[in-house]
């Protein structure tokens, strides 16, 4: 099938760009840390729009009515530009499927792209409300890094994929895999978030930069809730993705299960969030415990993405690297 240079090159276009644009919410969103610990201001110096100032010299003047912070501004510009960006990645999924006439999940370079736009779509869902505003620089951070060496260094061109992967099952068995993926992603972030703000309480935070950090945070409980949600719609996504490819290594290499290096660390993961879920609802496990067993899965994640992929040679070698 021959390829469509002209809609390959628009799709490595939109994708540099959204790179570009979460890089500058990155930076609004560290302006708005900075800006948000310089402002010192008493709300209770603050007459209510309308009132008369106690002890006034000038009864009968109305206050004006206080603007903005700053740091709120820089935070709803931030949240609407990460729209802008999220749409211009999967304008460069789309692209790249009509380019290649085929699926766009053939190599790892489109993985990643899926998965962290995956990420992205499930923070702005889930961490819509602006308490969470303060969790985005912490997402957006591992997303840029995996979207820098997506484009980068695991960059392949586009092209048809490896006769193996020719099958109906590709859309469904990496698909599912690829999302579940990006949901793992934020239920990750959650959880280191929560076990950093457990040593930061609300209200108790330290005089240090990492108080203050930690201030623009939502309190553990939140924190806690949000891995949790996540992982509950992350955990069957994963389980079904891992089933799905079951069938097909049956349709073909005439087995289900051969503990491939790629199947193996993949169960490793599945059973890491399941005992994350398992604790999470037993007592005396629920918070610390359960947080760290999260924290396992996202890293036995990662190992399965980078290590598995690129280090360990098995018949899931299809990262599209020479």
């Amino acid at each position: 099938m021959s390829i469509d240079d002209t809609l390959a090159r628009y799709s490595d276009l939109a994708y540099e760009t959204a790179t570009v644009v979460y890089a500058l919410v990155l930076l609004l969103l560290i302006v708005q840390y900075a800006s948000a610990r310089a402002r010192q201001v008493s709300e209770r110096d603050l007459v209510p729009a309308g009132g008369v100032a106690a002890g006034s010299d000038t009864p009968g003047k109305i206050s004006e009515e206080p603007r903005t912070p700053l740091s709120e501004r820089l935070g709803n510009i931030a949240f609407a530009v990460l729209f802008v960006a999220a749409g211009l990645q999967i304008v460069s999924i789309v692209l790249r499927g009509f380019a290649t006439g085929r699926f766009p999940l053939g190599n790892m370079y489109e993985f990643v792209s899926m998965a962290t736009a995956a990420a992205v779509v499930v923070g702005l869902v889930f961490m819509r409300d602006p308490r969470y505003r303060g969790m985005w620089a912490f997402l957006l951070v591992p997303v840029l890094i995996l979207m820098f060496l997506a484009g980068t260094v695991l960059y392949s061109d586009a092209a048809p994929v490896v006769p193996a992967l020719r099958s109906f099952w590709l859309p469904l068995h990496v698909t599912i895999v690829s999302i579940g993926s990006g949901v793992f992603l934020v239920s990750g972030i959650a959880s280191l978030l929560f076990l950093y703000r457990l040593r930061q309480p609300e209200g108790a935070e330290s005089g240090s930069v990492l108080g203050a950090v930690a201030r623009r945070l939502p309190d553990a409980r939140t924190l806690d809730r949000l891995a949790y949600r996540t992982t509950i719609i992350g955990f069957p996504l994963f389980g079904a993705g891992v089933i799905l490819g079951a069938i097909w290594a049956e349709a073909a290499w005439g087995r289900f299960w051969g503990w491939d290096p790629k199947e193996t660390c993949s169960f490793i993961a599945w059973v890491l969030y399941a005992a994350y879920l398992h604790a999470r609802a037993t007592s005396g496990w629920r918070d610390t415990k359960a947080a760290w067993i999260n924290v396992a899965g996202f890293v036995a994640m990662l190992f399965n993405l980078f290590i598995i992929n690129l280090v360990v040679s098995g018949l899931h070698s299809y990262s599209g690297l020479t």
